[in-house]
């Protein structure tokens, strides 16, 4: 079956205060991307705003918004405006004192094909992550859009290798990781960014399918002042043997468009059979938390 080929775009852009700023910004990007052909495009983590999980604040959850709120009426708008998928990072608002760090991907027509939470939420210094979003409830979604079919996992999500198979499972030809991952600031020596390359290459070759991870850059303060963080972009994408076929510069504002030939996840499929020889009957102790 010839599945033919997509070009898909991502953004990668420093974020500022402003939120109206960071919107406008993703909304020049995402022109950009689908004037230089891309058609599904994705977003970086939360892109409407800095990364305001450094510290603990209750009113930053003032800064989420419902699944209709203004920043996906604005993507929504877009995708039919460019008949374009668009893949909306925000900071969702389920109900009081519910709050998921959300994707919301709306079809090329604008209509919204579902809303994946992310599932692993990270705790450590300036990833403060748990105070801020419950762990996801959705399901490990697969988007059949007008362009292609895929998946989305969020940042900490894309170091484990267990959404990336079930996705791969259900069908998707290739994953977007919208991220926002930078410097570790108890080890402010140690550049994560080789690592995090390779472990999402490393799911590509693993489902022999495409992978395309996408991060901002940029420093940004604590709001209290007490730290800072720099996120170091490297947004690429890489193909079911694990090759890069595009990778944006680190440390600066960048687009990512990537043609992926999807009959290219058959061929590969057919030489490494991964999935084929996986002894499902004997994994059952990888359901405890330890052994």
């Amino acid at each position: 079956m010839n599945k033919g080929k997509v070009t898909i775009g991502m953004t990668q852009f420093a974020c500022v205060p402003d939120k109206d700023a960071n919107v406008a910004k993703a909304v020049e990007q995402i022109r950009a991307l689908a004037a230089g052909g891309a058609k599904i495009i994705c977003t970086q983590e939360l892109f409407s705003g800095q990364y305001f999980a450094q510290i603990i604040d209750f009113k930053e959850y003032d800064l989420a918004e419902p699944i209709d709120g203004p920043i996906n009426t604005v993507m929504s708008a877009l995708a039919k405006e460019l008949d374009v998928v668009i893949v909306s990072c925000y900071y969702e608002y389920a109900m009081d004192g519910v709050y998921f760090n959300s994707a919301a991907v709306f079809d090329a027509d604008g209509s919204l094909l579902g809303n994946y939470r992310k599932h692993h939420i990270p705790e450590g210094p300036q990833y403060i992550e748990k105070f801020y979003f419950t762990p996801g409830d959705s399901p490990y979604l697969v988007f059949n859009s007008k362009y292609g079919k895929f998946g989305v996992l969020i940042c900490w999500d894309e170091w484990f290798p267990e959404p990336t198979r079930i996705l791969a499972l259900k069908g998707a030809d290739f994953v977007f990781y919208p991220s926002a991952i930078g410097s570790e600031p108890d080890n402010p020596d140690l550049d994560t960014s080789q690592t995090w390359v390779d472990a999402i290459r490393g799911h590509g070759i693993h489902n022999n399918f495409y992978v395309c991870a996408c991060n901002r850059v940029g420093t940004e303060k604590a709001t209290d002042g007490s730290g800072e963080m720099s996120f170091y972009g490297r947004s690429f994408a890489s193909d079911p043997w694990g090759r890069i076929i595009k990778e944006c510069k680190q440390d600066e504002e960048d687009l990512l468009i990537a043609e992926l030939d999807l009959d290219e996840i058959k061929r590969a499929r057919d030489i490494l059979q991964f999935h084929r020889d996986r002894r499902v009957d004997s994994y059952a102790e990888i359901l405890n938390l330890s052994l």
